[in-house]
């Protein structure tokens, strides 16, 4: 741990100078010692206490993350881990003496929020910490000097301990055992769920893949999977807590277990057997590679009542030649087999992806060939971003495409995207429905139904973090809403109450028994099988 703080000393040799006088001069001049009264300190108030303390309880903190839900998972760790150690958490920046700011690589704007809220900090004359991503991949940038930083596979404490008396501290070490690298934090740490409901679980961190474009890989390294049995007992864990909701993040959730021997389909059929009637499981992220070998049990899986008919696969661009200069290590194909195989065994099931306008090289002809894909498959969950240089990064180095064009393709899709509705054919539909968030303008609850289409429903107290039923009445381009059936009541997943928001989880001895899908009702199992039938 020294070597890692840049105040701390190399060798315990080093706290004795040869100007240090000999123990027999210290001897001696102890028999010439004069006791001298101490003058009475003038009184220190309380503020000024707790301003100068090092002391646990004395200190707040203000946690921001932005990013992917893994970078949204580490900072719930972070905080976690400081509330217990003492420190007190805020979501108030303004009574902060510290922000830990956890950032995002992925993209220039996210980079430009983070570098923002430094300097805002620094005008504010608040203590940073600097976490994530950027620092871990660039800690020698201009902007990050002087600062504290910690990294994605660090423990957060020892930062902000050595932060407070004035110390800058980098921390961005790897962990391994007998040469092989490990996953992220420990998942048995204490964390504060940003959404009490939700858990995020990370199951591997870093890829198998080189994109020429991406940062993350420069942060999060190769693929290091957590073995089943602790993403599962984190699981189990999370359950007695409270949670109805998990979601599986990672920067490639296909490549799990591939350094360990084991693959996603296996630990999925092992979460599935932990999860309570009523709660529900969502997947994260899967390049189209790594899940094309696992079609058939992903099928099973996904249509299983607790798991959500949902599954995120980027394709990032549909021409073969922008994908070969991306290094995407799949083809355009590819991607319409898994697309259309998930499609024709899942009914109903909702593909997410992603697509990069202006990436270099790509020519007009390569842009239409994206458009058609969207026009064929009318993606009801689309996320189209600007190609923008990462500093670093292969595509950074390629002839780019002009900015003007890049932001003509980004807008020519953004407008096909917003020419259809997916959902208005959903409207009369009877759907059951997993209450977990508040809507953005506090009018409504979001619900998610099996196919994890967001409804809004009646902010009513009875109805969070339980699972109804609503008739639909009403769709958007992102959302329906739905009303309350009269005749069916509420019913909890949850096996305990949830903690309070804040509360730090992961303190508890997961020793209880295995949970048996809380409490007994027809209600559930009925709604969640008419998922299917109805499709």
């Amino acid at each position: 741990m020294p070597s890692a703080c840049d105040s701390l000393i190399d060798d315990i040799e080093d706290m004795v100078s040869f100007n240090e006088p000999t123990p027999h001069e210290r001897q001696s001049a102890r028999k010439c010692v004069v006791p001298r009264s101490r003058k009475k300190k003038e009184l220190v108030t309380n503020e000024e206490l707790q301003a100068d303390s090092l002391i646990p309880g004395t200190q707040k903190i203000w946690v921001k993350t932005w990013g992917c839900s893994h970078n949204n998972s580490d900072g719930e760790y972070m905080a976690g881990q400081l509330a217990a150690s003492g420190y007190k958490m805020t979501d108030d920046p303004t009574e902060a003496d510290l922000w830990l700011l956890n950032s995002c690589t992925v993209k220039n704007p996210a980079e430009d929020h983070f570098r923002n809220s430094i300097k805002k900090a620094q005008e504010q004359e608040k203590k940073v910490v600097v976490a994530g991503c950027v620092p871990q991949a660039q800690p020698r940038m201009e902007y990050l000097k002087g600062l504290s930083i910690i990294g994605v596979l660090c423990f957060i404490f020892w930062g902000i301990y050595f932060l407070f008396p004035g110390h800058s501290v980098r921390l961005l070490g790897q962990k391994k055992d007998g040469g092989r690298r490990l996953g992220g934090a420990r998942l048995d740490l204490p964390k504060i769920r940003k959404n009490p409901l939700i858990e995020i679980i990370s199951i591997n961190t870093g890829c198998l893949n080189a994109c020429t474009y991406c940062k993350t890989k420069h942060a999060r390294g190769d693929l290091a999977s957590y073995p089943i049995d602790e993403l599962v007992e984190r699981a189990r864990q999370s359950f007695q807590e409270g949670v109805c909701e998990i979601w599986l993040t990672s920067e490639d959730t296909g490549a799990y277990g591939r350094d360990i021997g084991t693959d996603l389909p296996t630990l999925l059929w092992r979460l599935v057997e932990e999860i309570p009637e009523g709660a529900m499981l969502r997947l994260g992220m899967t390049n189209p590679p790594y899940i094309l070998e696992h079609l058939e049990e992903m099928a099973k899986i996904l249509n299983t009542p607790r798991v959500y008919a949902f599954l995120h696969v980027p394709v990032q661009s549909a021409s073969d030649s922008v994908l070969m200069d991306m290094k995407r290590e799949y083809c355009v194909d590819d991607f319409r087999r898994v697309v259309d195989f998930l499609k024709e065994r899942v009914p109903g099931i909702t593909i997410a992806t992603d697509i990069i306008c202006g990436f270099p090289g790509e020519t007009e002809a390569d842009f239409q060939e994206t458009m058609n894909l969207v026009k064929c498959y009318r993606f009801p969950s689309l996320f189209i971003n600007q190609f923008y240089p990462r500093p670093g990064t292969p595509a950074a180095k390629m002839e780019q495409v002009p900015a003007h064009v890049k932001k003509q393709r980004t807008k020519e899709l953004s407008q096909l995207f917003h020419s259809y509705n997916p959902y208005d054919h959903k409207i009369g539909e009877r759907q059951c429905v997993l209450v977990t968030e508040e809507s953005f303008d506090a009018q409504y609850y979001v619900a998610h139904n099996k196919f994890y289409e967001q409804v809004l429903v009646p902010r009513q107290a009875e109805f969070k973090g339980k699972m109804i039923e609503v008739d639909i009445y009403e769709s958007g381009k992102h959302f329906l809403k739905g009303r309350p059936v009269e005749d069916s009541k509420p019913f909890t997943p949850s096996i305990a109450a949830p903690l309070e928001r804040g509360e730090v989880s992961g303190l508890m001895k997961s020793s209880q028994p295995k949970p048996t899908g809380g409490q007994s009702a027809e209600f559930p199992s009925k709604s969640v099988k008419r998922y299917i039938s109805d499709a």
